[in-house]
């Protein structure tokens, strides 16, 4: 495999499975050191281990367990980046954080603000929170790539999805206002929308099964979308061919929003 990407560094926030994960497996297999800051508990860190090592070159990267969306927490992480990098600046940026509330906006466990306010934080605003730190401390690389991932959920409703919904038409009005003000320094900023994709994110969704189900019978090609299908396009984004695409919403779902 021609390790196109050599010599670049990459930040996943929220990489130790789903989307995040697959790029992560992209990325370095086309020769980029990666830092993934993840959240996982006990219970889990056992199997999130064996998918780190799995990766390419697995020791040359940096794997950190921590709540990337808390902003309180960003200063201690962006010292323990600048100490991996060594005087080396990040190529990408690759948002993937799945944290929010999956709640009805009626019944006794109905929505609230706050669900709504930390739903939006995490899934959204975080984006930028981590943007700004990288740039004010001279972390983000001229060219440099910024992505992260949204879904069709942003302009169709769904039952127990409101808050999931409002962060991502967030995260989709941050981007195109980054794309606008970064660009001058070399960042570019896009969303991929990927399609019903069986991951453990799609899983928390209380219409999961339907989902899938719904989503064969819309897509032209007659299959779910795979992780793979999007961390291929997060590849083809990081390539020097892709320097001029900023500010777009990129479907990655095979023709399924079509219907």
């Amino acid at each position: 495999m021609v390790k196109d990407l050599e010599g670049t560094y990459g930040l996943i926030l929220g990489g130790s499975s789903g989307l995040g994960y697959a790029s992560a497996v992209k990325c370095a297999n086309h020769g980029m050191k990666l830092i993934v800051i993840y959240r996982s508990g006990r219970a889990q860190q056992d199997v999130v281990n064996q998918r780190f090592e799995i990766l390419k070159n697995s020791s040359n990267h940096l794997f950190i367990n921590a709540d990337a969306t808390n902003e309180l927490k960003i200063p201690g992480l962006i010292e323990e980046l600048k100490n991996y990098l060594n005087g080396q600046r990040l190529f990408l940026l690759l948002h993937s954080i799945s944290k929010g509330n999956l709640k009805p906006m009626k019944g006794e466990s109905a929505l609230n603000t706050g669900d709504f306010t930390q739903t939006i934080q995490s899934m959204g605003i975080s984006l930028y929170a981590w943007a700004q730190a990288l740039r004010s401390a001279g972390l983000l690389a001229n060219p440099s790539r910024v992505i992260s991932f949204t879904s069709e959920g942003n302009q169709k409703p769904m039952p127990g999805y409101a808050a999931v919904s409002a962060a991502k038409a967030t995260l989709e009005a941050i981007t195109r206002n980054m794309a606008l003000e970064f660009a001058v320094e070399g960042i570019t900023t896009n969303c991929i929308q990927a399609g019903v994709t069986d991951t453990e994110s799609l899983q928390r969704i209380p219409m999961y099964e339907e989902l899938k189900k719904n989503s064969l019978q819309r897509n032209p090609f007659n299959r779910l979308t795979q992780p793979e299908d999007v961390a291929n396009t997060v590849y083809l984004l990081c390539r020097p061919e892709a320097a001029f695409i900023n500010g777009s919403v990129i479907k990655v779902d095979g023709g399924e929003s079509l219907t």
